[in-house]
């Protein structure tokens, strides 16, 4: 009763902000990502029939509070699915820094679902396992079905579930990683999301905004879909920043690289749009032909930088590759 899978991460294209049900975090609205590669979280579990209690461990440190809670959550689904009560031991590490807006929570636990899934011996498919994965972070069902998905919204888990979203710009998609580290929490801007003036603006406009993303990804339109999603993560701020806790989590540099990406379009005419999700970091969307440029002007902010493809879904590993 053990398994080890890996996920990657993911780049919210047209972004979920704030959840109807928050025991089993079900969003307002349907949201679109990208998972990102090579980044990943590598997850593996073990259910102890006669162990006393769950074991959480993440990069090496024992996991409490409400981190503990949240992959119990996910743990206790998969429990109750299995119909067993067997204690677990959970161990996970990152390829790529965690909480400062890369989607760490996403990949952390889609990993760990399709490891419970696979190690409690269920027959599901991937979008089933995003239902799992779901209860965890609500991004972490499009980082199971990977690449370009989508997650519907609804109140069960037959309507809320992801679907991968098969697109043309797959293969020629680059992401400049443009790294910014300010640690962030998400979890109390989704509980005020509603309280945003700024909310209903955004519920008014989203369902367009996400049929108009899966038409530019059906027509392999990059430019279409990478603006939608700059004006997305614009969209998402003026949500969040209007919160009754004001969240703001842009710092100077966040700056420095959305200024960079626009004189870059306007004045050499390179492909090139920014994203970002609840953080500081940034994700620059490019193609190939231009990613060298690109990441040289990235750079040349004060950043650290990394060059991503798109991942593909989250997978079982070989027994070899377990972690304990």
């Amino acid at each position: 009763m053990k398994a080890t899978a890996k996920a990657h991460p993911i780049q919210g294209l047209v972004k979920y902000h704030g959840m109807r049900d928050t025991e089993r975090r079900m969003p307002y609205h349907d949201s679109i990502s990208v998972c990102t590669a090579p980044s990943h979280t590598q997850t593996t579990v073990e259910f102890l029939p006669d162990a006393d209690e769950d074991v959480y461990v993440i990069g090496g440190e024992e996991v409490e509070g409400r981190g503990a809670e949240r992959i119990q959550a996910v743990v206790d689904r998969v429990r109750e699915l299995a119909d067993f009560d067997h204690r677990v031991r959970l161990e996970s590490e990152n390829s790529f820094p965690s909480n400062i807006g890369f989607g760490s929570s996403a990949s952390g636990f889609a990993a760990a679902a399709m490891a419970l899934a696979e190690a409690a011996d269920l027959d599901m498919t991937r979008p089933e396992v995003s239902t799992i994965a779901r209860r965890g972070s609500a991004s972490a069902a499009r980082a199971v079905t990977g690449a370009f998905s989508h997650l519907y919204s609804g109140m069960n888990d037959t309507d809320c579930r992801s679907e991968r979203i098969e697109t043309g710009l797959e293969d020629d998609l680059r992401i400049v990683a443009a790294h910014v580290p300010a640690y962030k929490e998400t979890e109390q801007a989704h509980a005020e999301a509603a309280d945003s003036h700024m909310f209903q603006a955004r519920m008014a406009h989203i369902h367009a905004q996400i049929d108009d993303m899966r038409d530019a990804l059906y027509d392999g339109d990059f430019d279409a879909a990478f603006e939608l999603a700059e004006h997305d993560s614009l969209s998402l701020a003026a949500t969040t920043m209007t919160g009754p806790a004001g969240w703001v989590y842009w710092q100077p540099r966040t700056i420095a690289v959305f200024n960079a990406v626009r004189k870059l379009r306007n004045e050499e005419d390179v492909p090139v749009y920014f994203s970002t999700d609840t953080g500081a970091s940034v994700y620059i969307n490019t193609t190939e032909e231009y990613v060298d440029r690109v990441e040289e002007v990235v750079a040349d902010c004060g950043v650290e930088t990394d060059v991503w493809g798109v991942g593909g879904p989250a997978e079982v590993l070989d027994e070899s590759e377990a972690l304990f």
